[in-house]
């Protein structure tokens, strides 16, 4: 019996595979524990329709990920902070920072997003790569002045 899973099933298959199973198994655990469904014509179509809108809505979140990136790498954030000689700073300017920056300038970017490997000591211009779309990364111009 041909059915669709509507979950992960270990051993069986992936959320969204059609596969051959034993009437029995079928019957008696996978539609009843609602993991998944007869591989009905009207099914299969289903699936198909929901797949091709997942790859469409993914296309879609990439191209918006490739506009922001435009976009942030003609932006340049300023953060002011206390420095001493040599400018070294006083502390340093973290991720977090970085990113409540960029929420007053209207973007909206998880702090996990920006690739800092260690934190800003210094003064003047940094460029900080920050992952937008698992196939999209941005360079992020900050400036770092002394207050």
């Amino acid at each position: 019996m041909k059915v669709i899973f509507l979950k992960d099933v270990k051993g069986q298959g992936k959320k969204g595979d059609v596969k051959e199973v034993s009437e029995g198994y079928a019957q008696n655990f996978l539609f009843k524990n609602g993991v998944a469904k007869p591989a009905t014509d009207g099914n299969v179509k289903t699936l198909e329709n929901q797949n091709a809108a997942e790859v469409k809505r993914k296309e879609e979140e990439k191209q918006e990920a490739v506009e922001l990136g435009k976009k942030l790498e003609e932006v340049m954030i300023e953060i002011k902070a206390k420095s001493g000689e040599g400018g070294r700073l006083f502390g340093a300017i973290t991720s977090k920072q970085i990113g409540e920056a960029l929420s007053k300038k209207g973007f909206k970017i998880d702090k996990r997003k920006i690739e800092l490997e260690e934190p800003i000591r210094t003064l003047g211009v940094t460029q900080i790569p920050v992952k937008l779309h698992k196939e999209v990364k941005a360079t992020l111009k900050v400036q770092v002045s002394e207050e």
